[in-house]
C-alpha cells in the first residue's frame, strides 16, 4: 500500500484569497472497519462545487499547474469566516478498487473488489479511506464511471419518490429535469408508476425527456408555461414539488399552479383551497431570494430537502435497500452522463474551472485521478 496520496485541498486564506491545489498527503493504515480504495473515478456534484472553488473569483485568479490562487470578495470572507485557515478536502462519492483493509472480516472480504463508495469527503483523491458501511461491491461488468456516481443523484432521486410516498402524495413536480438526477428520476417514476411533471428551460431539453417517454415536460421559457403547468398538475394530482432552483419565482409559480388546479370548479374561499401543497427546495441554482406570491392560498408548506437527513430518518436497513437497487440498475436506470473527464490537475485549469463552476445542465464533469 502506498504511504502517500494525492488529493485536492481548498483553503480560504486570511489575505482574502482562496488556494485550491493538488497536495501530497500521508495515507494512514486503515482502521479495523475501514478500506483503502484506489480511486478510479469521482463525479463533481453541485454540492461539491461550493467546497471546491468556494467563494473564488475565478475569472481573476492566478492559475499554475495543479494550483489556483483566487481573490475573494470581502462579503464572502465574512460569510465564510469559520472556514478561514481550515484546509477543506472535497468529494462526496467515488468508485475504485480496494487495495487494503482493516482486520474486520467483512472488510477483509472486500480486498481486491471493485466498490462504489461515499466517504462524505476527500474522494477527489488518488486514494480514499472509506468506512466499511459507506461502500458497496459492484459487479465486474458494471461501469466504473456510473458506479462512481451511485450515491448522490440516485439516492436523492429515490429519496424524492420515497418522500412523496411517506407524505401521502401520489405524484410530483420537478425542476431542472434534464439533469442527470432528473433523467434518473424519470426512469424511476416510469418503473414505479409515479406521475411526474418535469420543468426544463430549453426546447431541446423537452425533446430529450419526451424521447425518454416522459409524458409531461414543460419549458419554463414558453409563454404558455403557467397554463400548461396548471393543466399538468390537475391531471396528475401532483401536490408535491422538488425544486433545484431555490431562488426567484419558480417555486411560487409551482405553488400558484397547484392552487389554481386545486380550485378549479370549487367554491370561492378567501383562504384558498384546502388542498395540502408542499415545495421542497433541494438546490440553489439561483441565489436570489425565493418569491412566494399571495395567489398560493394558505394551505402550503415549504422546506429544505437534504439527502443525509433523509437517510438518517429512514434508517440503515432502508438505506441499504436503496443502495442495492441502485447498484442493480447502475448501467440502466441509474446511469450517468459526463461531458468531460479530467485529472485533478485539469480541474484546476481555467477553462475547466469556469465550466464546472457555471453548473450548467448537461455539463457534469468526472475526475479520473490516474494520470
Amino acid at each position: 500500500m502506498p504511504t502517500q496520496a494525492r488529493q485536492i485541498v481548498s483553503t480560504l486564506n486570511t489575505d482574502a484569497t482562496i488556494t485550491i491545489e493538488v497536495r501530497e498527503v500521508a495515507l494512514p493504515d486503515p482502521g479495523p472497519k475501514q478500506l483503502v480504495v484506489a480511486v478510479e473515478a469521482a463525479p463533481i456534484n453541485p454540492s461539491d462545487i461550493a467546497g471546491l472553488y468556494g467563494p473564488a473569483q475565478l475569472e481573476g485568479a492566478d492559475y499554475k499547474p495543479g494550483k489556483i490562487v483566487a481573490p475573494v470578495a470581502e462579503a464572502a470572507m465574512k460569510a465564510q469566516a469559520g472556514r478561514i485557515g481550515q484546509p477543506t478536502v472535497i468529494g462526496i462519492e467515488c468508485a475504485g478498487t480496494v487495495i487494503a483493509t482493516g482486520d474486520d472480516p467483512a472488510a477483509k472480504a472486500l480486498m481486491g473488489k471493485r466498490v462504489a463508495c461515499w466517504p462524505g469527503a476527500a474522494s477527489f483523491a488518488s486514494h480514499a479511506i472509506v468506512p466499511l458501511g459507506a461502500c458497496i461491491a459492484i459487479p465486474d461488468s458494471a461501469s466504473i464511471e456510473n458506479a462512481s456516481a451511485s450515491f448522490v443523484n440516485p439516492m436523492t432521486a429515490l429519496g424524492f419518490t420515497g418522500t412523496i410516498q411517506r407524505q401521502g402524495f401520489k405524484a410530483l413536480v420537478h425542476t431542472a429535469s434534464a439533469s442527470n438526477l432528473g433523467q434518473m428520476l424519470n426512469r424511476i417514476c416510469q418503473e414505479d408508476g409515479i406521475p411526474i411533471v418535469n420543468i426544463v428551460r430549453k426546447s431541446e431539453q423537452v425533446a430529450l425527456l419526451m424521447g425518454m417517454g416522459a409524458p409531461y415536460v414543460l419549458d419554463s421559457s414558453d409563454p404558455q408555461f403557467d397554463a400548461a403547468l396548471i393543466d399538468a398538475i390537475s391531471e396528475t394530482q401532483a401536490w408535491c414539488a422538488f425544486d433545484a432552483i431555490g431562488g426567484g419565482d419558480m417555486g411560487g409559480r409551482i405553488l400558484g399552479a397547484m392552487e389554481r388546479a386545486a380550485t378549479r370548479n370549487a367554491e370561492f374561499s378567501r383562504y384558498g383551497s384546502a388542498q395540502r401543497k408542499h415545495l421542497y427546495v433541494y438546490g440553489r441554482l439561483d441565489l436570489s431570494p425565493t418569491i412566494l406570491p399571495p395567489s398560493i392560498g394558505f394551505s402550503w408548506d415549504i422546506s429544505a430537502w437534504l439527502l443525509f437527513p433523509y437517510l438518517q430518518e429512514i434508517g440503515v436497513e432502508a438505506s441499504r435497500a436503496m443502495s442495492e437497487r441502485v447498484i442493480a440498475g447502475i448501467d440502466s436506470t441509474f446511469a450517468s452522463h459526463f461531458s468531460q473527464r479530467l485529472t485533478m490537475e485539469q480541474v484546476l485549469e481555467k477553462d475547466a474551472a469556469l465550466v464546472i463552476n457555471a453548473r450548467r445542465t448537461g455539463e457534469k464533469a468526472l475526475i479520473v485521478p490516474v494520470g
